[in-house]
């Protein structure tokens, strides 16, 4: 193959949902360069929390059955301040859901569906190079696994590779472009651990000792998390010490966190991040390429498949129709939702967190503001549906 209409960088969430949406809505060839191996995609434990929207795009699409019958699909989540939970009902309040399915497993669903297409992905594969982007063809550079340079044309292309994309350069380099970004003040040390639930649904934590996380990867394994210091290493949390800041954080006399074997340490700097515009002539930005959010509020892999329910359906219309009314409009269709889930995310972040060496006085306000919430209805639903998301856009080809 020499030309593709869509090459696509990058084998993650945006990646391959948008290649699953052209070839399934639209019946639109695409090509996907990917650095890792298939083994690498697939066996990089990370965590994942599906929205309702993505839920429906997985079912709608075909490739929602492993998710319904392995998900922990939940009516609702807890979250606590100093032991007292308070159950957030986000079907009851909502009418949607949530789903615990890691992203992994979610990429293992969408590469199965394309190779069972018969459509292109290729693993071990580095992107070099984009050239004529601001013309009418899109030439890819690319060096397979055994060596081999090679090049391929075509008539967009789409850079989903990850909060590192050296393609994002060719965009904030633009006049008038902007990158913007936030350091937060916290990290999460996560853990994965063989025991039991503690219990189905997720609990967000606030203590004077710091946040925690109490969330489920499967009935034998759990995955948990701790604030500390972003300059944290591995070495510096010990089991003994992780099992007591869980439990001095989150058990009570009526909870106690599930032990186990512990078998995966990981150190997760918050870090938020918006690149706008999304786009420059014929090249595209989706999910981490474009933005990143803290995962507070788990709105990492949903923006990433927010982003390409627009940009699908807008390739589509102008590969098919030659007309561009929608691809133009992409970043200012998509950057507003982005912005939405960062506050969204610094808000609850901000909540849920406590702020070494912070004055006692902004201590005390947010803690305060996470009661506010709690205590009335308004604020528990606007909570839930923020956090079971906005519908996926939709728009006609």
């Amino acid at each position: 193959m020499t030309h593709t209409p869509v090459a696509i960088i990058g084998a993650g969430p945006a990646g391959l949902t948008l290649a699953h949406l052209l070839h399934h809505n639209y019946g639109i060839e695409s090509v996907i360069f990917e650095s890792r191996s298939r083994a690498d995609v697939e066996e990089t434990v990370r965590a994942g929390v599906l929205e309702q929207g993505t839920m429906n795009l997985m079912r709608e699409t075909g490739v929602g059955e492993r998710m319904d019958a392995e998900a922990d699909i939940d009516d609702a989540i807890e979250l606590a301040i100093d032991g007292e939970r308070t159950r957030i009902d986000l079907a009851g309040l909502t009418g949607h859901h949530m789903a615990v399915y890691p992203q992994h497993e979610y990429l293992k669903d969408f590469i199965a569906a394309r190779l069972a297409a018969g459509q292109t992905i290729h693993f071990e594969t580095e992107v070099t190079d984009v050239a004529g982007y601001d013309g009418d063809q899109v030439t890819v550079f690319y060096t397979t696994k055994d060596g081999q340079e090679q090049q391929l044309t075509a008539d967009y292309v789409m850079a989903g590779d990850g909060s590192a994309s050296p393609r994002r350069a060719l965009i904030t380099e633009l006049p008038g472009a902007v990158r913007a970004r936030h350091e937060y003040p916290y990290a999460w040390f996560g853990i994965l651990v063989h025991a039991p639930q503690t219990q189905k649904e997720l609990i967000y934590a606030n203590s004077e000792h710091g946040f925690a996380l109490i969330s489920t990867r499967t009935p034998e394994i759990q995955r948990y998390y701790l604030q500390c210091n972003p300059e944290d290493t591995v070495d510096m949390w010990s089991d003994e010490r992780i099992w007591e800041e869980l439990h001095k954080r989150v058990s009570t006399d009526d909870l106690r966190v599930a032990e186990g074997e512990i078998f995966d340490k990981a150190v997760l700097r918050f870090r938020s991040a918006v690149t706008d515009p999304m786009q420059r002539g014929r090249l595209f930005l989706a999910g981490d390429a474009a933005h990143t959010v803290p995962p507070t509020g788990a709105k990492g892999l949903n923006l990433a498949v927010a982003d390409v329910s627009v940009l699908a359906p807008a390739l589509a219309r102008a590969i098919k129709k030659n007309n561009t009314d929608l691809l133009d409009a992409y970043s200012s269709l998509a950057v507003p939702r982005v912005w939405k889930a960062q506050h969204f995310s610094y808000w609850m972040s901000s909540m849920l967190h406590t702020v070494p060496g912070q004055e006692y006085f902004q201590t005390e306000r947010s803690r305060a503001e996470l009661r506010s919430v709690l205590s009335t209805e308004a604020g528990r639903t606007y909570l839930a549906q923020q956090y079971v998301g906005l519908d996926l856009p939709k728009f006609e080809v």
